[in-house]
């Protein structure tokens, strides 16, 4: 029996509490599925690096009621020379360490190679999701984001890694061949996010010593600084497919109500499509530019909240 392509695929995830919002809405972005508690199935193949909650990828091969359905198939692997290493999955069904232990050993005894627990050459994986078992090639990530925590340039205000990679995929889900806009681009924490995920981006700030600090990192992690660039949100010009907009915040003063409907007309103006994170109630200011809200979730820091619009 030959294997070839996958029937669909099966995402593993986790996430704080606080950011549950934002992961729910982040991977419905870009797979086009309503999460389950621990897994979503998509027929859409990203990367999992590509989100900051996904954990690993399996590409479903074969399916079955049972586990005796899934040993009968597990002959049709064809791993030829490869080493191999099964994965239990957390979905549907879950168990203790020595349960895992026990399914891996019993699933990995029927097929057909040789086991290597430490570096396999082909990664499997096995989960119980609608009410089946499904084994197939899986694929784990990598934290990228992680490393971009150790910016030389740092900003109190500025929004996490994890948030900022999770606003990019919202904005952007299927990215190629188009091209992204951070109007308030501050130290460049969207801007780095964008571009580590290979995705055409341009950055302009009102404050130079922003888009100073902004290209100090970028240049940190190789990246080209002139994705950063002195500018005035409200008299740029140009059409871009999608824009994020961090709107200004400060602890000792609220954005003018006449400057925030610039911006959102400008941004309007700018892009089609657009995210927007504030700290403040703005759908009033969203309706006078008119925005339709696409989607919408919270996003809390302990006491401290941003909202994040979808808005086209």
């Amino acid at each position: 029996m030959k294997i070839e392509k996958p029937l669909s695929r099966l995402y593993t995830y986790a996430c704080h509490e606080d950011e549950r919002e934002l992961c729910r809405l982040e991977l419905r972005s870009l797979l086009g599925a309503e999460p389950e508690s621990r897994h979503v199935e998509s027929g859409i193949g990203i990367n999992p690096d590509r989100s900051p909650f996904l954990h690993e990828r399996l590409d479903i091969l074969m399916e079955g009621d049972s586990l005796e359905e899934i040993e009968a198939q597990t002959g049709g692997l064809e791993l030829g020379d490869s080493t191999f290493k099964l994965r239990y999955l957390d979905a549907d069904r879950t168990e203790t360490y020595e349960g895992k232990r026990a399914v891996e050993r019993r699933i990995g005894a029927g097929i057909r190679g040789k086991a290597e627990m430490k570096r396999p050459d082909r990664l499997l994986g096995l989960a119980y999701s609608r009410g089946r078992w499904v084994l197939g090639d899986c694929i784990t990530q990598e934290s990228v984001w992680l490393k971009h925590n150790e910016k030389p340039r740092q900003y109190s205000t500025a929004l996490s890694t994890r948030v900022a990679r999770a606003a990019v995929n919202i904005a952007m889900p299927e990215p190629e061949g188009l091209k992204l806009l951070d109007p308030c681009c501050g130290i460049g924490t969207v801007l780095i996010e964008a571009l580590s995920m290979g995705i055409s981006i341009q950055g302009f700030d009102i404050n130079p010593l922003a888009v100073q600090g902004a290209r100090e990192n970028l240049r940190h992690f190789g990246m080209s600084e002139e994705a950063a660039a002195l500018g005035d949100m409200r008299r740029l010009e140009g059409r871009y497919d999608a824009l994020i907009l961090d709107l200004p915040y400060n602890l000792c003063s609220v954005l003018p109500l006449e400057e925030l409907d610039e911006m959102l007309c400008s941004a309007r103006r700018l892009a089609a499509k657009v995210v927007i994170l504030t700290t403040e109630e703005i759908r009033p200011s969203l309706q006078r530019a008119g925005y339709e809200i696409a989607g919408f979730c919270n996003i809390y820091k302990g006491r401290f909240k941003r909202q994040l619009f979808l808005c086209r």
